[in-house]
This record gives structure tokens, sequence and C-alpha cells, in this order.
């Protein structure tokens, strides 16, 4: 086994009872993000986005995003850290994110981690990016309770989970079957001659639009998926039903030129209506099945404003609490990596070896990755006891 920059012992804090200070590294997609936490208390939330260079070809390029991690890794530790207000030689350990994500955007950040916690002599520890989602909302100052239904909207991901505790017991009850949320909302904004980012765009061509003009099919929702995929989504086939919609209405306009124009604002509306409803719908149904009056939002599709106004509404009437992180920390971020790390620290969990790598397909079961475990030796103690 690798040897590891501090053997197998916890963090300094655990004997000096305090907080642990924990410095965080995430680089699952195109951000670059590097946050800083003191237990639950954040003090950097540092973020460079590639975005605007993966706008040009409608979509996140891997090769482009790891490209741009590389660059900006260095100057976005340093801004962290000085936001934060410290030096690095005082954070008791680094902390992050080895799946799921971009395997090639994943191994930069995985590279530096290990670097850092190598040079620093600190502590490692490889979490998981969803659970890092549910554990952002721990740094709003309030505690979480446990049971809770999280769901997870993003470019990459769309997940419903039963989270049992955070750091031992999260279960994953459905996820996509083919694109994500986001991704749906990227791929409808380029049907109808949006820019990239979908989501941003998506929301703002709804907002004079009428949600109801357009009966788009709401995936897995029929009584016979529901055997079978009661928890899980699909949007691929709503994305297909919007882009027939609008070849149909282009061919109405060839045929007729007295024929309506397309509406752009009702098409997006009437999309974007249909993505919430499946969305609130199950994880709704999940808290009632699983008798949790708790849900809690994250991912960046949350600060669709339709969507968060849907799930405040109706989780409302059916008697269950919403949990809705700042936006700031809805989307992929290095805060969210190193409270869940600090999570884990506090709770006796021992750090990652240097053995692990990127796991673009992690399960959301595995919250953290190749602990050492109790009584474990490295190579180099090992050697030394001979």
């Amino acid at each position: 086994m690798n040897a590891l920059p501090t053997r197998d012992r916890l963090p300094a804090h655990t004997a000096e009872n305090r907080e642990p200070l924990v410095l965080g590294i995430e680089t699952s997609c195109d951000e670059t993000g590097i946050g800083i936490v003191r237990g639950s208390t954040l003090l950097s939330n540092t973020i460079a986005s590639s975005m605007d260079e993966h706008a040009r070809y409608g979509g996140v390029v891997p090769e482009v995003a790891a490209r741009a991690h590389l660059e900006a890794l260095q100057p976005t530790i340093e801004a962290a850290v000085a936001e934060a207000g410290i030096t690095l030689d005082e954070i008791d350990a680094v902390a992050v994110t080895s799946g799921p994500g971009l395997a090639g955007a994943l191994m930069v950040g995985i590279g530096a981690a290990k670097a850092l916690a190598v040079s620093l002599d600190k502590p490692l520890y490889a979490v998981n990016h969803l659970v890092g989602h549910i554990a952002a909302d721990l740094l709003t100052g309030e505690d979480v309770e446990y049971p809770t239904i999280a769901l997870l909207v993003s470019g990459g991901h769309t997940s419903l989970l039963l989270v049992r505790d955070l750091v031992s017991d999260v279960e994953l009850l459905g996820e996509t079957l083919d694109d994500a949320a986001g991704e749906a909302f990227d791929k409808v904004a380029r049907i109808l001659g949006l820019p990239y980012p979908g989501g941003p765009e998506i929301d703002r061509a709804a907002a004079t639009g009428d949600p109801a003009a357009i009966r788009f099919p709401r995936g897995l929702s029929k009584a016979s998926d529901l055997a079978e995929h009661r928890y899980d989504f699909s949007f691929s086939g709503l994305k297909t039903a919007v882009a027939r919609w609008v070849e149909q209405d282009a061919a109405r306009q060839a045929e007729s030129g007295d024929a309506p124009a397309l509406s752009v604002p009702d098409v997006a509306a009437s999309f974007r209506e249909a993505v919430v409803d499946v969305l609130v719908t199950k994880a709704l149904d999940a808290c009632a099945r699983y008798g949790v009056p708790r849900l809690l939002l994250g991912g960046g599709v949350i600060a669709n404003r339709r969507l968060r106004e849907v799930a405040l509404e109706r989780a409302a009437a059916a008697g269950v609490a919403v949990r809705i992180p700042p936006l700031s920390l809805c989307t992929d971020n290095g805060a969210m990596i190193a409270a869940l790390a600090a999570q884990l620290i506090m709770s006796g969990h021992r750090p990652s070896t240097l053995a692990f790598g990127a796991d673009s397909t992690l399960p959301v079961t595995e919250i953290q990755v190749d602990e050492v475990e109790a009584g474990e030796q490295t190579r180099d103690e090992s050697a030394a006891v001979r």
C-alpha cells in the first residue's frame, strides 16, 4: 500500500478538541472550486469557472475542462487561503472529490490534492461529489435533521437519495436513466436557438410564457413505469418531444404563412414545467413513502426559479419542510467537499490512502474512498517496526 503522508493517524484537531480546518478541492466538471471550512463554518468559497470556454461548443468539453483546472488551481487556492485569512500550514486536512464526474477533470484535482497533502504532511480525504452537495447545507449555520430526502439536480446528475446519516448511510432511491435535467435544459435551449448554458436562458425565456400552453410528457410517470422506475428520471423523451413540436411548427409555417409564429416563451415555460413537475412529484412521493417530512434540494439546477417555487408550494401543502442552501453553495464548489470531510473527521473516520484514483461513476453509497482501516500500518511504519 502507498505510504500515507500522516500514516494512519487522525488529524491533530481530535486530540485538541476543536473543529477541523479543512481545505476542499472540487474539479468534477467545469468549475475549479476551492473551499475552506472550520467544522461547519464557511471561511472561503472560491470558484474559477471555465463555462465561457465551453460556450462556443454548446456544452462542456472534457479536455478543455481538464486544462482549465490545471491553469486555475494554484491561483484559486491562493485566493481561497487569502480570503479565509489563514496559511496552508494551519489546515488540519485536505479533501478532494474522487467522483463521480469527468475522469480527466477529476484527475487534475486529485493530483493536486495528493501533492498538497504530501507536501504539508496533512491527512487526505477522498469523498463523493454527490454527498458533498448534501453537506453544503451544513454551511448555512443550521443543523440538518436526519433522515432526509435529498433531490440533487445538476448538469450531470439527477438523483433522489434517502440520507439516514451523512457520513455513513446514504441510499440511492433513483437517478436519471439518460439525460440529466441540466443536460436537458442545455439541449432544449439549443433547439430553441438560445445560448449555452441553457438553464438560465430557459428560465428567462419562460418568465413571459404560458406553462400550460403545451402538454409535454412527464417521463417515467405513467402507472406502467412506476413499478420499476418509481424514483428514476428520464428527460430524453421530453427533449425529443420539444424538438418534434418545433419541427412541426416550422412545417406549419411553411405550409401557411398565416400560421402563428413559434412562441419561444411558451415552449420554454411548458418544457420547464414538465421537468419541474416530475422532479417535485417524485421527491415528495419519496417523502411520503419513507415517512420523512424533510426535503433537501441541491445542485446547480436548483437555481431555477420555478423549481424552487413549486417545491416550496407543494411541500408546504404536504407538510414537508424544504431546505435550499444559498445558490453559491448549490453549484459545484470546494466548500461542500471540505464540509463533508470535516464531518467525517469529527465522526472519527480515518484518512484515505494515496492509492485512490478518479472514479467517474462512483456510487453515492461510497461516501469516502479508500479509508485507512484502524490499526493499518503503512509500508514505512512496517519497515520501522521490523
